[in-house]
């Protein structure tokens, strides 16, 4: 059986990889394989597993052929997979779900944090020179206690996010998304929420969602609009949920107060973007997930999938 790798794979999952019986094609250099070697390298192939950046597409599955058993992508988001096309081939499509829960909402709880308290700000400062005297009105940021959490997309992620920041002292959850969650409203005291209403009452608002054509461009120039400004606000599910113009736009009016951004449109975010210049937004590179126990168990949830389809099985991580 052959098999195609896009990228090199964390030690452990690696080391396992190379021990399986399989011809193995895989793309070592650390930066994104060529989408021109890919279409190359596909042909013939029996299994693929790839990343967020490679794109699975009529294109690529043409090139591959009618042999192709399945597509793992070392992600749990899938949006750069053409879901449709794979199903209309046959192709069983794995991904990595419940893996990176409390990689993610660590990280979402580090960027509300940071947005909150001036982070940014204060390391600039604290590396430029103008940190001087104690001064009672410099570097303010807002705390937890008494405040209103705003959750779009309460799944295991949001959840996670919300149990979190309750620990700091939030009093109220509000959540919007497709449907009730009537055990997260147990545990947590939730709320469930409009969009509108929840804009207009959160302090503090995360984004749990998936990409989907319902929320791309979810936050938009009227959604900050909304806001209150003082609301910090946090994405580290996909940049196409926020407008990123109208972001752009909402910090120069101060519609909002921080933001904290761990995916942006395009990724990377080029070095002269607007939002870099801002001293209250933060951006990461996308790295919610980016924890050596967490990277290990996605690739080899990614492997698992991979073995079980060439011997003809169901894959345990299907979308």
């Amino acid at each position: 059986m052959k098999v195609l790798v896009t990228r090199e794979l964390p030690k452990h999952t690696q080391n396992r990889l190379e021990k399986q019986d399989l011809e193995l094609i895989q793309w070592k250099k650390d930066c994104t394989i060529p989408r021109d070697t890919l279409l190359n390298w596909v042909k013939g192939v029996d299994a693929i597993i790839c990343l967020l950046t490679d794109k699975i597409d009529k294109e690529l599955l043409d090139h591959a052929g009618p042999q192709l058993k399945v597509v793992a992508t070392v992600s749990i988001g899938y949006d750069h997979c053409d879901i449709t096309e794979l199903r209309a081939r046959n192709i069983q499509i794995g991904y990595t779900p419940d893996c990176l829960t409390d990689a993610t909402a660590d990280l979402t709880l580090l960027l509300v944090l940071a947005a909150s308290r001036c982070f940014k700000e204060g390391i600039r400062a604290a590396e430029n020179g103008e940190w001087r005297e104690w001064r009672p009105n410099w570097l303010l940021g807002s705390q937890f206690s008494g405040k209103t959490l705003g959750v779009i997309g309460l799944g295991r992620i949001g959840q996670a996010v919300a149990k979190r920041l309750k620990a700091f002292g939030i009093t109220r959850i509000l959540y919007h998304g497709r449907s009730q969650k009537p055990q997260a409203e147990s545990e947590l005291g939730a709320e469930f929420s409009s969009f509108d209403n929840l804009l207009k009452e959160s302090d503090y608002i995360t984004v749990c969602c998936a990409l989907t054509p319902e929320t791309q461009n979810l936050f938009d120039y009227v959604a900050f609009s909304k806001m209150k400004s003082t609301a910090v606000f946090v994405n580290t599910a996909r940049g196409g949920i926020v407008k990123q113009d109208d972001l752009v736009r909402a910090l120069d009016e101060k519609l909002i107060a921080a933001v904290g951004l761990d995916v942006t449109t395009p990724e990377p975010l080029p070095t002269d973007h607007k939002l870099y210049q801002f001293n209250n937004c933060i951006i990461l590179p996308h790295v919610a997930s980016a924890t050596e126990e967490t990277r290990e168990k996605m690739a080899s949830m990614a492997l698992d999938n991979v073995l079980a389809a060439v011997q003809g099985q169901r894959i345990p991580y299907g979308v």
